[in-house]
């Protein structure tokens, strides 16, 4: 059996190595988990014991099939209730992630099922991240950060932040999801962005902002 825990930490290893292309280090791990790099060491041993990921040292930690297959159903859940919770219970997209976080580790591939097809197979969650299949495999498209924008007309698509501040900023900007944007000026001092919203509404939004959204060219 793996607890709720080793769970988080594979998921954790998943998400790292996704982004970075490479395995995970103890370091990001213990930043994903917000806990000691000396209880990342301890969980990793652990986790190798059970033949879920392999650790070189001073290369850092790869997920073995078993964990693959583990991290991938527990995102698979999450993204899955975060629909739920929004389309069926009207919760906005800034309060499901902690709710979504508990109901993930139901364990249950039934109730997955289950779940994915009264939602109608979806392919992203609300914020964008894309819902693995009950095989694990993800659908992708063509997207990329609004800093890294090189066209002039797009959609908002995702998010790379998930936290509540940042959604509620969003919100009171209308930059939610299927938003249409047209990029008026790069500001090359610090890097902020004077953009159009919908059409009508000019606003200049800063790098930080700029380096979590992404953007689908319209």
């Amino acid at each position: 059996m793996v607890s709720s825990t080793e769970e988080n930490y594979l998921k954790a290893i998943f998400k790292i190595s996704e982004k970075e292309n490479a395995p995970a280090s103890t370091n990001a791990i213990a930043t994903e988990m917000k806990t000691s790099a000396a209880s990342v060491s301890d969980m990793i041993k652990r986790l190798a014991e059970k033949e879920l990921v392999s650790y070189e040292k001073w290369k850092g930690v790869t997920l073995k099939e078993g964990g693959k297959k583990i991290a991938t159903g527990l995102i698979r859940k999450h993204r899955l209730w975060e629909v739920f919770l929004v389309d069926k219970l009207n919760f906005s997209w800034d309060e499901i992630h902690p709710i979504a976080e508990e109901l993930e580790h139901i364990k249950s591939d039934e109730l997955a099922m289950r779940l994915d097809e009264f939602l109608g197979f979806p392919k992203f969650d609300p914020h964008g991240d894309p819902i693995p299949d009950e095989n694990g495999n993800f659908t992708f498209r063509k997207q990329v950060l609004l800093s890294e924008f090189k066209g002039q007309k797009g959609n908002i698509v995702g998010v790379d932040e998930h936290s509540t501040q940042f959604l509620q900023y969003l919100d009171r900007l209308e930059l939610t999801l299927g938003t249409p944007i047209e990029i008026l000026e790069k500001i090359e001092y610090d890097g902020s962005i004077r953009i159009r919203i919908k059409g009508r509404t000019e606003q200049i939004i800063s790098n930080k902002v700029a380096q979590n959204l992404y953007i689908k060219a319209s």
